[in-house]
């Protein structure tokens, strides 16, 4: 584990007492059977941004505590323990990151506040397809209007401002459109994770460029890729604990199944597993936080071991509760159903292998 510095481990704390205590995953089911047309508890998310969580990455003279991506990496880590669903990936990690690094002068006094203070939920909107595939942009941008269309916006629906990437007349970048504007026309999706997303069109929206063009968008992607790598280890090692737990205790045959060496041996897989991406992710995020210049290629791996990982231990977690796993009164169905989406979430694992293969030359 990374070692953490004293604020670190303060903050990493407070989430685990305030996800224990506020945010078990009896709560997401009840988010989830009340059908919350945003995907999340907004009481929950005030609390959170009260508490300065959509602020971490922010700098202060914004609002935030300029904390670092490993700091809110440790809270999404928590978060995802409980499956807790929240805006925070979405605004205080991917848009911020954006205005943060592209932003003009006005465009973060502007909204670095409102995000930092959860005011505002920000959203970023890359994909046109089915599939994750940020280079394929065939939104464009003229005379400070963009149209076109994005799919699997993540917080699509709650968004107050909305990070777009297009092609405008200096070629691909990213571009801020208020979720307000008459040329925005969203979709609500009904994920099988439950979380908040959208497809969104946009007809000629009034859109204020980012500074940085395509090296932007494959920074702010990165930032959003670890981020998603940080809660799926927090969900992929509850996941373990809670199966490791009922190994302990179900008797089948007149033994404790964690006694049959098969099971044994596929438990000690997954442990090794959540151990190899544990470093991973916490590489990754202090790659960024050091800007260093293999940020890519650890993002990459971070997120492609992760998402083998969470697969890996979510269907193990459905198979050794037995029948009790199939059905939707146990926990071990979010889990899988969570794992499944955030795998595919800013790019599937072929999507990372074959990216960190071609920043190696192969």
């Amino acid at each position: 584990m990374a070692v953490l510095s004293e604020e670190q481990s303060m903050l990493r704390d407070a989430a685990k007492s305030w996800v224990q205590e506020k945010s078990p995953v009896t709560a997401f089911r009840k988010m989830r059977d009340s059908g919350a047309e945003l995907g999340y508890d907004t009481a929950a998310w005030n609390e959170m941004a009260e508490m300065g969580w959509a602020g971490v990455i922010i700098p202060e003279e914004y609002g935030g505590s300029n904390f670092g991506y490993l700091s809110l990496g440790l809270i999404l880590e928590e978060l995802g323990r409980t499956l807790t669903a929240s805006p925070l990936l979405a605004s205080g990690l991917a848009a911020a990151s954006a205005l943060v690094l592209g932003g003009s002068d006005a465009q973060k006094s502007e909204w670095l506040p409102k995000i930092a203070e959860g005011t505002v939920v920000g959203a970023l909107a890359i994909d046109e397809g089915a599939h994750h595939a940020p280079d394929k942009i065939a939104t464009t941008v003229k005379d400070g209007k963009l149209t076109g269309k994005k799919t699997f916006v993540l917080e699509g629906m709650a968004a107050g401002i909305i990070i777009v990437s297009g092609k405008g007349p200096d070629g691909p970048g990213l571009f801020l459109v208020k979720g307000d504007d008459p040329g925005v026309t969203r979709t609500r999706l009904h994920l099988a994770d439950s979380r908040g997303a959208a497809n969104i069109e946009f007809k000629g929206a009034a859109a204020e460029p980012l500074s940085g063009g395509a090296e932007l968008i494959d920074k702010v992607l990165d930032r959003a890729r670890a981020g998603v790598a940080a809660e799926m280890l927090g969900s992929a090692l509850q996941a373990f604990e809670t199966t490791l737990d009922y190994l302990k205790v179900r008797v089948q045959f007149g033994q404790v199944i964690g006694s049959f060496q098969a099971l044994q041996h596929r438990a000690a897989k997954m442990f090794t597993d959540l151990e190899l991406s544990r470093s991973a992710v916490e590489a990754a995020l202090a790659a960024i936080d050091a800007d260093s210049p293999d940020v890519p290629e650890l993002v990459s791996l971070a997120k492609a071991k992760m998402g083998d990982t969470f697969h890996l231990v979510s269907n193990e977690m459905v198979q050794m509760h037995g029948g009790i796993g199939m059905t939707d009164a146990h926990d071990a169905g979010f889990y899988l159903k969570r794992a499944r989406a955030a795998e595919a979430a800013f790019g599937n694992q072929a999507f990372h292998r074959d990216r960190y293969a071609r920043l190696q030359g192969y």
